[in-house]
């Protein structure tokens, strides 16, 4: 896509799929649920119009990176420990952060932990929330929504795989990327993710291809990864 460079990257014990272009200053692009390093791509080429090295890497358990099996892989400290060493990786001391819903979380948390590594942040869609040593985030969320809000029925593996499993990858992305609500889809007033054969008009700023790309990465590895990040709030 007019002169993105792919590449995988040996990180952290793992291997990441980075896309990136451009050079000069580094911009490290962090993704969200259930996305991909395509969420930046005209970011990527905007940036790098700028003259920035915009790098988006697919965050582990997603697209083309390695997705280990084991829940408690995929706790903070391995998000952000993934990205103070693809950073050494790329040759940079320093970066520009942008996150995006869990990007922004991890982008956060890498803040908090490695100052030290990063220029300036900008983050989309989740503010700044600091724990609360009184409650665990979970039971503060249950407390708040309800046991059927998204993140408390995340908590349990195999309900949620099975929930997505009822449909199409094309059509779970449709209906996750293109809702106007904030709440994730499946959990409108307790529908689920709604009748399979329902109608979804594509918004102008995404398309079937799009949707195509999305979906021919999440049909070989599954939700099932992503979600163990939730899994790891309370830890």
């Amino acid at each position: 896509m007019e002169g993105i460079v792919h590449q995988t990257m040996d990180v952290n014990g793992i291997k990441l799929h980075v896309a990136e272009k451009g050079e000069g200053p580094t911009v490290l692009l962090l993704h969200g649920f259930p996305e991909l390093w395509y969420s930046w791509r005209h970011q990527i080429l905007g940036l790098a119009g700028k003259g920035y090295r915009a790098v988006a890497p697919d965050l582990r358990g997603y697209g083309d990176s390695d997705n280990p099996s084991v829940v408690a892989a995929y706790s903070i400290f391995h998000l952000v420990g993934d990205l103070v060493a693809l950073i050494d990786a790329l040759g940079q001391d320093k970066v520009f952060v942008v996150g995006h819903d869990w990007g922004a979380l991890v982008a956060w948390s890498l803040c908090m932990f490695r100052p030290d590594r990063v220029k300036a942040l900008v983050n989309l869609s989740v503010a700044f929330n600091p724990r609360n040593p009184a409650k665990k985030p979970v039971d503060y969320f249950k407390s708040i929504y309800g046991d059927d809000y998204y993140i408390c029925k995340f908590q349990k593996p195999g309900v949620a795989e099975a929930e997505f499993g009822q449909y199409d990858i094309k059509s779970v992305h449709k209906k996750l990327l293109s809702s106007r609500d904030p709440r994730p889809f499946f959990i409108r007033e307790g529908r689920g993710l709604g009748s399979p054969n329902d109608e979804i008009a594509l918004p102008s700023w995404l398309s079937e291809e799009d949707i195509n790309y999305f979906s021919s990465k999440y049909e070989k590895t599954g939700f099932a990864k992503p979600i163990n990040y939730y899994r790891n709030l309370d830890l």
